[in-house]
């Protein structure tokens, strides 16, 4: 965190739409040579890219795949609900309710165009 409490480090999470999670948990972990990780967060299951520390990101499941676009996941200043407020704000939609998961809160929005990318905040 920055002295004025905005992460030092914009991106937090990517997710990649695919049309079958097992599949799609086989085709990358076999092109990155090391397994993705089955979970549950929010309320999707998952297939998680390997990571020691850092960012990393998941695969899940949609039925359109292609024109749906990885969604990034923006590391957002504290509290959450006063970031997704400016968001409204600002013109774009907040698309979801907060989500916990371990390692910290998360929300779907999605900007002026439309375009969906993610807010979170570490525990």
């Amino acid at each position: 965190m920055s002295m004025n409490g905005t992460p030092q480090n914009a991106a937090a999470w990517f997710e990649i739409a695919v049309k079958d999670l097992d599949k799609g948990a086989e085709f990358y972990g076999a092109v990155l040579g090391a397994p993705l990780k089955r979970e549950t967060m929010g309320p999707t299951a998952v297939a998680v890219f390997p990571y020691e520390g850092g960012m990393s990101g998941n695969l899940y499941e949609a039925k359109e795949v292609g024109s749906a676009n990885p969604v990034v996941h923006l590391n957002a200043p504290r509290p959450l609900e006063e970031t997704l407020s400016r968001v409204k704000k600002s013109g774009g939609k907040v698309a979801s309710e907060i989500y916990a998961i371990p390692a910290g809160r998360f929300a779907y929005c999605t900007d002026p165009d439309g375009t969906r990318f993610g807010l979170f905040t570490e525990k």
